[in-house]
């Protein structure tokens, strides 16, 4: 007898672990196997190579002029020339500094997209979750309602019930008939997106139980964890910072830029050799282009301190949605106890103390009841979800 209690204790332990497991694995799988991850990974490599681009000077430029003599025996002249231009020196330090954080940015963008992929396999395959607890009641409604239908249809026979009774029984049955069809159907829904999601390999999630609820701390703490480690938070603190060093950069490319070369003539049988060296004198070329850095700055900044408050705001909303929906669900678990009376009215019809329509009627409020619950668990689990998809 006490291993068979200890047996039950240990399988009520075990099974949102193991709901646990199933989940996080379909999210790893998903992780591995989707095709616009892997996209998203080969565009951000493309990214960080466009950003490497144009750290160096440009190209040197090379002349070569033949230029024939007129009159006869006034020679031929040759002018040859290689010239480079560059900007001033600390210009590519400041360029690679900007290139070294617009490519952290793009690994943080990359990291966002893929957290959303995978929240939304979680979210999908949470939605199974309830789907087959959904399943599971209304078969076990669907057999209760066949029994009926089988017990009444003697009855009729035998003339102990009329027609009408008869008719409200099968109506309840195609009612719920027609409850697990299109619970089936939301189901194979459900689970060719998560299919298309796992790179057309297919999933399989046969829980009923939900994954184990991680302890949620208070509201600051939770929230201040969520800051630092999510990348969403990240990709706009690193955007200041691209703005910021674009306005380094700005300045440099202000300064004269340099150009230094070789050039060579002959001309009569003599040649002339020596450096050629300019300055560009910037004028007109980068004309507002440092007021524009500094606006673009100024709105990176803004919209960084936008985006914070939203984010806080709406973690606050599933954190209140948490407490919330916590308690309905233990309401709506303390109703079902009171409610679960299916056998005593199955009792009272078959010895004609109620009607059949007294049966159903009572019937509907654990129906109404036990439905209500399961969508106030699924919502909870959603809303943790959405709460922890910085763990993804």
């Amino acid at each position: 007898m006490r291993n068979l209690v200890t047996a039950i204790i240990m399988s009520l332990v075990l099974q949102p672990a193991l709901a646990q497991y199933e989940v996080d694995s379909i999210v790893r799988q998903v992780e591995r196997n989707n095709k616009e991850i892997a996209a998203n990974q080969e565009l951000t490599a493309a990214k960080a190579a466009l950003f490497k681009t144009g750290l160096t000077p440009t190209d040197p430029f090379v002349e070569y002029d033949y230029m024939f003599g007129s009159p006869a025996g006034a020679g031929n002249q040759r002018d040859f020339a290689i010239t480079q231009r560059i900007d001033f020196p600390s210009v590519y330090r400041r360029k690679k500094q900007l290139s070294e954080i617009q490519i952290a940015q793009t690994d943080l963008q990359r990291q966002v997209f893929r957290q959303d992929i995978l929240l939304e396999a979680k979210l999908l395959a949470l939605r199974v979750i309830y789907l087959n607890r959904r399943q599971t009641e209304l078969k076990r409604r669907l057999a209760s309602t066949k029994k009926l239908a089988s017990d009444l249809r003697k009855k009729l026979e035998q003339g102990d019930i009329i027609i009408l009774d008869m008719n409200k029984v099968k109506l309840q049955l195609l009612t719920i008939q027609n409850e697990v069809a299109l619970t089936e159907n939301e189901k194979t829904v459900v689970l060719a997106r998560l299919l298309e999601m796992n790179g057309n390999i297919p999933v399989r999630i046969n829980d009923t139980i939900y994954p184990q609820v991680p302890i949620v701390p208070a509201f600051d703490k939770l929230d201040s964890i969520i800051e630092v480690s999510d990348p969403l938070i990240k990709v706009y603190e690193q955007e200041k910072k691209i703005q910021d060093q674009q306005i380094n950069v700005q300045k440099g490319l202000n300064l004269p830029k340099l150009e230094t070369g070789y050039h060579s003539q002959g001309i009569l049988g003599q040649s002339y050799r020596g450096v050629h060296f300019g300055v560009a004198i910037p004028l007109w070329e980068n004309k507002n282009r440092l007021n524009a850095a500094k606006a673009a700055l100024n709105y990176a900044t803004s919209a960084a301190d936008a985006h914070r408050l939203e984010h806080r705001q709406t973690n606050r909303q599933y954190y209140e949605q948490l407490a919330v929906r916590e308690k309905a669900m233990l309401e709506h678990k303390e109703l079902l106890e009171t409610l679960n009376n299916e056998y005593l009215l199955g009792k009272a019809l078959s010895l004609g103390q109620i009607t059949i329509v007294q049966y159903f009627y009572e019937q509907s409020f654990y129906y109404s009841a036990y439905d209500k619950y399961l969508q106030m668990e699924a919502e909870y689990h959603k809303a943790l979800a959405q709460l922890f998809r910085y763990t993804l």
